[in-house]
């Protein structure tokens, strides 16, 4: 009977021992520290996206800066090479119109000729004042800035155009004037 109530005994304070172990204790000091951790993430969570939110706005502006800094060089792009053309006209051209060697009935074919580019260079400056003046069906500044783009090159394409012609103008003057001196020249025998 003794062994049967150490038996029974033993198996109560297992089992009382058992639920004692089930139920969950806290660490309140733990838990105090989870919380603030907590609260100082959300607090660090909610700065950077304060942050990305800046960053994105002066991306933002960054890039509408660096559109405009774009459409600027190729308007100061085009105005140089304008400039060039209107010496080319001021300079050579003057040149070419008053050589004796070039005939009459070429006269007007060189006129005509630089008049075309000259022509295309102002459409140009017009088109590019509609394009900055207005908001041209409603373009952005990007889309602006690669008509403009395109517009300087065709600019320098026209001063390559014209320098080419008046290089090509020189070299029939030269070879005229050549050809004059050698046809000209006096013989002794």
């Amino acid at each position: 009977m003794k062994t049967k109530i150490l038996i029974l005994s033993m198996a109560l304070l297992f089992s009382l021992n058992i639920k004692a172990q089930g139920m969950p204790t806290y660490d309140n000091t733990n838990f105090i520290s989870l919380v603030k951790q907590l609260i100082e993430s959300g607090k660090q969570t909610a700065q950077m996206i304060k942050s990305v939110k800046f960053l994105k706005d002066a991306k933002e502006s960054i890039e509408k800066v660096s559109s405009v800094v774009q459409q600027l060089r190729a308007v100061q792009e085009i105005g140089q090479n304008n400039q060039r053309l209107i010496q080319v006209m001021q300079n050579d051209l003057q040149d070419i119109l008053n050589s004796p060697y070039i005939k009459p009935d070429e006269v007007s074919r060189v006129m005509e000729s630089f008049d075309a580019i000259v022509q295309n260079s102002l459409d140009t400056v017009d088109f590019i004042d509609e394009i900055l003046s207005s908001d041209y069906l409603k373009m952005s500044d990007a889309e602006r800035a690669e008509i403009l783009k395109e517009k300087e090159l065709e600019s320098k394409e026209m001063v390559s155009n014209i320098k080419t012609k008046t290089r090509r103008y020189k070299d029939i003057i030269s070879f005229r004037k050549m050809q004059d001196k050698v046809n000209n020249r006096e013989t002794e025998y």
